[in-house]
Order: structure tokens, then C-alpha cells, then sequence
């Protein structure tokens, strides 16, 4: 593939260095991105050396978030730990909990009942489905588009609302224990949830025509800020970032965890329909096709909801896990979320060390921009897609 910068025609080998013509003397200019701030992804600064509209390398600055919550788990009881997972991907917070409740449930060998499997995937799927709304109208909103972030905004506060019902949270939810789920659902919330799928499904035509299939919106993502295959094995890139370069790779279906197995899914990966794959574009068509998958994967958790307990009886609030160590993986918006946990038989975690997917998502960010021209910046970051309190945990 051949790409022309300034009247200058780069193969995909030179674009990591960028020639300009010898007889044009110019500068290197180093500057924090903008006027676009990257801090709409969280308090981060992205740092950029160009020459002139082409960007040489960039930066991203990070750990204006950091609050050690790794070290924090290791000195609060079990229960008392679990509420500072929320605040890592503070809109998958779900996601996150359940990356921590699973590998210390698989250390301590604890079953946990049908029904609360169940219901952690409803939950699980329900804020995959309110993220990659925020997410793909964010993304139009890094590129100039304001009334698709409005309409998506519109579907995702119906859903908060949802959850907000069982939970009692908007954005931090506390509602996966260890050994099952905080509370039970009852039938009318289930009808509620159904009601939000066919909702959010009905408007899918009308974010893409707003969006996906937008004329400048195209042109702004189709073919810009390729990540290839090649590059995203390189840097541990997980999640839509991953399947947006064709590779097929989800925790889901890969490694099952609380009975997704028994429920029947499409893997989504790029080519899409438009663009090239890698590109911002298809990273951003693949969070909207994971939404209707998520809609049918809460579909079917509703109409086989099992009727069994919520809870596992022995876990308890003074409940100390045995010794022994476990790694698990799960399935958040943005990656894969894994945890290493291992316990000494005390009453805290000996070691609980949490793998997020935005920092390896956000550092394969200063391989790509080699190259790109100014503009094109904000559409790598954006279809990136980071949650800075992950990276920062």
C-alpha cells in the first residue's frame, strides 16, 4: 500500500520514517496535542514531535491517576478490597469486578450457583452494551460529530438506569461478590431489560446512518491509523482494538467463564463492510456489531435464567480464602481484563495483580502515529478507546 504525504509517496515501510523533499528545510516541533484535548479519555498528555503536518512520534504521559489499587487490595479484608476494582474502568465497572471475584473463586474452589452466573453475565453485557455506546459516540465527538454522542447518550442513560434499579450504583455498582451476586432480580426487571435490548437494537440504523456511514465521518476513519495483526500481537492489544484487525480472539468464547459457554454468540472481527482492516473504522463498526451480539447473549441469559440460589452461603464477611494462587482472564469492552491472585490463608490477599487492557491498547499508540498526518491523531486515540483509571490503577 502506497500512501502520499506532501507530494511525497510512502510504502508501508517508510511510513514509520517520514522523507520530505531535500529541497524543503523544516523544523521539528514538539507540542502537547490539541486543540482536541486527550484528556476527554481521562487525564492524559500525549506529547508530539512532528515535522510540520507530519508526526514523527508522540508520547502519552500517564499515571496522573495512579492510586496503587493493587496495594490497596493487599491491605483491606476481602469484602472491603472489592469496591476499588470499580474504580478502575469506571464505565465497565462491572467488568471489572468480576476479573477480581473469578480468580480468587477459582483459588478458593468455590461453585457459584447457576442463577448468579447467569445474572452476572445480564449485568456483564448490559455494561458492555451502555460502554460501547459511550465509546462509538465519543469517538464522533473526538471527530466533530456532537448529535450521534446526544442519540447514543440518549440509549446509554436508559440503561444506567436499568442496572441502577438492581445495583443501587449509576457508574460504581458493587453487585459481584464472591461466590455469587449482592441481590436477585425479579421478573418486571427482567421485562425491563428486554425492553432496553429491543430499544437500543431499534436505533442501530440510526447511528450508522448518523455515524458509521456518515460521508466525512468515513473518510475521517476508512484507511487512517492502521494497526495491523502483526503489531497488535507485539503489544499485547486485546478486545474490539484486536478484533478490528481481523484477529479472532475473545476470552468469551475462547476460555468460557461464568456458563458463557451455553449461550450462543458471534465472534466479531473486521473486515466490516468499509475501510481497511486495522483501521479506525473498523474498530469502531466492531464495538457496534458487539452490541447486538451482547443483546443476544442478555436475551438468552433472561429466557434460561435458571431458579437457584444467588449466593454461595459459605462466603461470608469475615470469610478468609485458603491458601493457593490463580490467573484468570475475562472479557471487558476495552480487552481483556486478567487477574493473578494468590493468598496465604490470612485475612488479606497476599497478592492481587490486575491486567488491564487500555495500557497496552493506549502503548501501541507510538508505533502507529509514525507517520500519520496531525489530524489523523484524533482518530487513532479515539477508536483506541482508553479508560485512563485503568491505565492508571
Amino acid at each position: 500500500m502506497t500512501t502520499e504525504i506532501q507530494g511525497v509517496k510512502l510504502d508501508e515501510a517508510e511510513r514509520s520514517t517520514p522523507v520530505l523533499p531535500r529541497d524543503i528545510s523544516t523544523d521539528e516541533l514538539v507540542f502537547n496535542m490539541g486543540p482536541q484535548h486527550p484528556s476527554t479519555h481521562g487525564v492524559l498528555r500525549v506529547v508530539m514531535r512532528t515535522d510540520g503536518e507530519v508526526v514523527l512520534g508522540c508520547q502519552p504521559l500517564i499515571g496522573n491517576l495512579h492510586r496503587c489499587c493493587e496495594k490497596i487490595l493487599e491491605n483491606l479484608t476481602y469484602v472491603q478490597g472489592l469496591p476499588y476494582v470499580d474504580r478502575m474502568d469506571y464505565l465497565a465497572a462491572l467488568n471489572m469486578e468480576i476479573g477480581l471475584v473469578l480468580a480468587v473463586e477459582r483459588a478458593a474452589e468455590i461453585e457459584v450457583p447457576k442463577r448468579a452466573q447467569y445474572l452476572r453475565v445480564i449485568m456483564c453485557e448490559l455494561n458492555r452494551v451502555i460502554s460501547h455506546l459511550f465509546s462509538a459516540g465519543q469517538f464522533g465527538l473526538d471527530m466533530g460529530a456532537f448529535t450521534p454522542f446526544l442519540y447514543m447518550f440518549r440509549e446509554r442513560e436508559e440503561g444506567i438506569s436499568v442496572i441502577n434499579e438492581v445495583t443501587g450504583g449509576r457508574l460504581l455498582y458493587h453487585y459481584i461478590r464472591y461466590g455469587g451476586v449482592t441481590r436477585d432480580v425479579s421478573k418486571d426487571w427482567l421485562g425491563k431489560v428486554l425492553k432496553f435490548c429491543d430499544r437500543v437494537e431499534s436505533h442501530m440504523d440510526e447511528y450508522n446512518n448518523l455515524l458509521t456511514y456518515n460521508h466525512i465521518f468515513l473518510k475521517r476513519s476508512a484507511g487512517v491509523a492502521l494497526i495491523d495483526r502483526e503489531t497488535c500481537l507485539r503489544f499485547g492489544v486485546t478486545g474490539p482494538v484486536l478484533r478490528g484487525a481481523g484477529v479472532k480472539r475473545d476470552v468469551r468464547k475462547d476460555m468460557p467463564y461464568s456458563s458463557y459457554e451455553d449461550f450462543d454468540f458471534d465472534l466479531v472481527t473486521a473486515p466490516c463492510d468499509e475501510g481497511v482492516v486495522g483501521d479506525a473504522w473498523n474498530r469502531h463498526r466492531v464495538r457496534l456489531l458487539e452490541i447486538l451480539e451482547s443483546i443476544r447473549i442478555i436475551r438468552q441469559a433472561v429466557e434460561k435464567l435458571p431458579d437457584t440460589e444467588i449466593a454461595h452461603k459459605k462466603v461470608t464477611r469475615g470469610w478468609k480464602a485458603p491458601p493457593g494462587e490463580a490467573y484468570v482472564a475475562s472479557e471487558a469492552p476495552r480487552g481483556e481484563i486478567s487477574c493473578y491472585f494468590v493468598s496465604d490463608g490470612g485475612k488479606f490477599p497476599y497478592r492481587a495483580r490486575m491486567r488491564g487492557p487500555s495500557f497496552y491498547n493506549i502503548s501501541v499508540i507510538t508505533q502507529t502515529c509514525r507517520g500519520l498526518l496531525i489530524g489523523d491523531m484524533i482518530a487513532l486515540l479515539g477508536s483506541v478507546d482508553i479508560t485512563l483509571g485503568e491505565v492508571d490503577r
